[in-house]
């Protein structure tokens, strides 16, 4: 037997392997599937059409649009009857932990439409959050694919805990997204990672059909969840906690035994630096951006006689109800609480636009209630992403918030 014959054998017994195998994963059920594409605007955005269960957080049946957002479908053009709120933001937007029912701007739309100030208009939220981003790449969202939509007012999601490293190339050290770096003190957009050939390969008809050829296989999805869970950090949850065992019931909440709290714990893809002012050039330059990218976004916006708000969403380090654990953060860190970061995006709002800042009200509402507004049971209580109640929380605060907002633009 020839070595050319007993290659092809052998190159013919592994396809018929992977396709047994890719067979096998359908028929039971198996996948996980991929929500992400590359794209030469925003270094990523989602697969339009895509769909499955997301369960490493939370669970839930995620669907993608056909214009490539996590929402329903929405007309083009607007409607006239339709008051049209466009939402930037990364994965407390995207939010695929939970229903789409169930997220904050699915509930911010419910409630708004008790508000006065709606008249006879019908409200409609479209989400545009895509997981990872930062307010570089939402600027660029809202310039090449929220206007097309016509919205009335823009509300930019900020998560202080990690936008400001997402904006900086320094800190976020990844090649793979467009920056906006400062040059004579002006924003100049940085698509340096249009430059190599990875990115002509990937932006090739070719290369988008093979990428997408090889996210719909359900063995590549396999080897991908397999890869990521081998080389996760670990991290410490309430969940592991026994004395959460004793304390916490079904709902989430504590039990009243008098018990200590546990202890709060640190947690991947959280910029502790965000709770306190900046202690060297590089954040001090990250703020720097970052302030200057919500200016240039709010001119903008301005520019279209459109509404602009700005919302920071909370962290699970500021909220919960373990006081006792922030009380040991916070003189960890030197710093009298965990709000830097709002106050700061506060002050530049002043005189300018509104900003709700959900922490604080988080914190209250979780110590008030001995509620967790973040982490599941299959990821850990306490940690990661707003969980349903807590979007349920937020969706109420903003509803209520945009209320006020559309009282003060109504004529007298």
């Amino acid at each position: 037997m020839s070595k050319n014959h007993t290659l092809f054998l052998i190159l013919g017994s592994v396809l018929i392997g992977l396709i047994l195998a890719e067979l096998g994963l359908r028929v039971v059920g198996i996948s996980y599937p991929i929500f992400s594409q590359f794209d030469g605007d925003l270094g990523v955005s989602l697969r339009p059409q895509a769909e499955g269960w997301f369960k490493r957080e939370g669970e839930a049946f995620i669907r993608i649009n056909s214009a490539g957002l996590r929402d329903r479908e929405h007309a083009l053009p607007k409607p006239d009857h339709v008051l049209r709120i466009a939402v930037l933001g990364d994965s407390y937007a995207e939010a695929l932990q939970i229903p789409m029912e169930d997220t904050f701007w699915a509930v911010a739309e419910r409630e708004i439409k008790s508000c006065v100030a709606m008249g006879h208009r019908e409200p409609e939220l479209i989400n545009f959050g895509v997981s990872g981003y930062g307010t570089a790449q939402e600027l660029i969202m809202l310039r090449h694919r929220v206007w097309t939509y016509s919205p009335d007012i823009v509300l930019l999601v900020i998560t202080p805990s990690n936008d400001i490293r997402n904006n900086s190339r320094a800190l976020e050290k990844d090649d793979r997204r467009p920056y906006f770096v400062l040059n004579n003190r002006q924003l100049v957009e940085d698509t340096s990672f249009r430059n190599g050939i990875g990115f002509r390969l990937r932006s090739s008809s070719l290369g988008r059909a093979v990428t997408e050829v090889r996210d719909s296989l359900r063995v590549f999805q396999l080897t991908i969840e397999a890869l990521r869970r081998m080389t996760q950090p670990n991290r410490a949850t309430y969940a592991q906690s026994p004395l959460v065992d004793q304390q916490v019931d079904g709902t989430g909440r504590y039990g009243q035994q008098g018990l200590e709290p546990p202890r709060l714990q640190g947690e991947a893809g959280l910029d502790l630096e965000t709770y306190k002012a900046p202690r060297d050039a590089a954040w001090e330059e990250a703020w720097q951006v970052t302030e200057d990218l919500i200016k240039l976004m709010h001119a903008e916006v301005k520019s279209r006689d459109t509404g602009f708000m700005v919302i920071t969403v909370s962290s699970s380090h500021q909220v919960g109800p373990d006081q006792v654990a922030r009380r040991v953060l916070e003189r960890r860190l030197g710093v009298a609480d965990l709000f830097y970061s709002e106050d700061r995006i506060r002050a530049l709002g002043e005189n300018r636009f509104e900003v709700l800042a959900l922490a604080p009200l988080f914190q209250t509402y979780a110590e008030e209630h001995r509620s967790f507004l973040h982490g599941f049971p299959n990821s850990g209580l306490g940690l990661g992403h707003w969980n349903i109640a807590g979007h349920h929380l937020a969706g109420q605060l903003i509803a209520q918030k945009l209320c006020r907002h559309l009282e003060v633009l109504q004529p007298a």
